[in-house]
């Protein structure tokens, strides 16, 4: 029987009908063949259904790992779409060069990355990762291998960027590195009171740092709605500050499961005021390595496992910067359902514009969200966030959704019917039929 298949999140869980791993980039098997309709499958590190495929096929891309070239001159790397990010750190760190844009986890495809268009702390200032994509070859159920970049098969570009795997199989990928000093963040750590204060830390941050985000409390009301921690950073040169030693790399497993009963109001809330209070002054300054400053849930391998077997639904959302007050609602609308979450982020997009017709970050506010999946409770709640969103003309991130209705993507990504000129008839996903309620 063919095992279950799940993304970050652990839910839903689904069982395609067959997988197809993939070794050799110019081996790929006649998709035009196959009797399901297909999609690629990179690190299954979406927490919904964009990267899951119900009774269909995956081409699982793990095999195409290969590096093919790495101008250290001009920080152009060429890679196939297997490959992860953090494959990508341990091979252009060392020699000065990082990742353009990164998100929260190194454990992503090149594949997965442009597929969502991932977007960073550094969105105010680079936009997403598809706006450092030179080119890459798709090839299509057809058997074509199409090259394309800005100026080839261009509204084939757009579309493949933030097109969630459905306009055919991305074999490799260029795109441009940045230059740094060293392997060392200069972060600051800001304590701030409610959700006024954050917007203007953010305000005043977005010329001088590079990169900025906060944590917030998302069960914090009153006076207190909105309040956290504010971190900005720049990497560091050794002219600048003397620099620590790289620290030596200590990685843990989550064991288990954890007892559905373990994640509640009441002991969210407690290590929610708890984590706010732990830094007793209003702002501290260090040097840290890149590692924990970007990724510090990856010290904590599977540690979607907090969540229990029922896994969790994240919830990410933006909305314009004029109906930024919307963030507030949001905050008092779970604040007040008591469906706690302890990883709560809040983030000001730039005006970079994304190069993809489906990609998520626009300027405005971001708050991403966790939530322990309870059933009809925690959709229901999501459903009346869903209606805030819409009402500020904002939308929900499709790489993070596990239950969005159709009309709520449609109306979120009004687009959606020009891209789906470009989606390759053979390929389809979880996601992409109940969005848009097809077979």
């Amino acid at each position: 029987m063919m095992r279950c298949y799940q993304s970050w999140g652990r839910f839903p869980r689904v069982y395609p009908a067959a997988v197809r791993p993939l070794f050799w980039r110019m081996e790929i098997p006649p998709l035009s063949q196959e009797s399901y309709p297909v999609l690629p499958y990179g690190q299954g590190r979406s927490y919904g259904d964009s990267c899951l495929n119900e009774g269909g096929i995956l081409l699982d891309t793990a095999g195409l790992n290969r590096f093919i070239s790495f101008d250290q001159t001009q920080g152009i790397l060429r890679c196939e779409a297997g490959v992860t990010l953090a494959e990508i750190l341990s091979l252009i760190v060392p020699r000065g060069w990082f990742l353009p844009v990164t998100p929260g986890t190194k454990y992503v495809s090149v594949g997965g990355a442009i597929a969502n268009d991932i977007h960073g702390k550094n969105h105010h200032r680079a936009g997403t990762f598809g706006c450092h994509v030179r080119r890459f070859e798709l090839v299509r159920s057809s058997g074509e291998r199409l090259l394309c970049s800005p100026d080839s098969h261009a509204e084939l570009f757009r579309a493949t960027i933030g097109g969630l795997g459905l306009t055919g199989l991305i074999t490799w990928a260029e795109f441009r590195l940045k230059p740094i000093p060293s392997p060392f963040i200069t972060m600051q750590s800001i304590r701030f009171a409610d959700l006024e204060e954050f917007f203007e830390l953010s305000a005043a941050s977005d010329e001088a740092f590079e990169y900025t985000v906060a944590w917030v409390d998302g069960l914090a009301s009153g006076r207190s709605l909105g309040r956290g921690i504010f971190l900005r950073g720049n990497h560091t040169a050794p002219a600048q500050h003397p620099l620590p030693p790289v620290p030596r790399s200590r990685v843990h497993t989550f064991p288990c499961d954890a007892p559905g009963f373990l994640l509640n109001k009441w002991s969210i809330k407690t290590f929610n005021t708890l984590y706010y209070h732990r830094q007793r002054e209003k702002e501290v300054q260090r040097i840290v390595y890149y590692d924990p400053f970007f990724y510090p849930l990856d010290a904590l391998q599977q540690w979607n496992r907090l969540y229990g077997k029922r896994g969790f639904l994240q919830y990410q959302c933006v909305v314009p910067f004029a109906e930024r007050q919307s963030i507030r609602q949001l905050l008092e609308r779970i604040a007040a359902s008591g469906q706690a979450s302890f990883l709560a982020v809040l983030k000001v997009f730039g005006s970079h514009p994304s190069p993809g017709m489906l990609s998520f970050p626009r300027p405005g506010v971001t708050l991403a969200l966790d939530f322990a999946f309870q059933g009809q409770k925690t959709l229901q709640l999501l459903d009346e966030l869903d209606a805030i969103v819409a009402a500020s003309q904002g939308a929900v991130y499709p790489a993070k959704d596990a239950r969005m209705s159709a009309q709520s993507f449609q109306a979120y990504f009004p687009q959606w019917q020009a891209f789906a000129a470009y989606k390759d008839p053979r390929f389809s996903s979880s996601f992409w039929r109940r969005v848009t309620q097809s077979r």
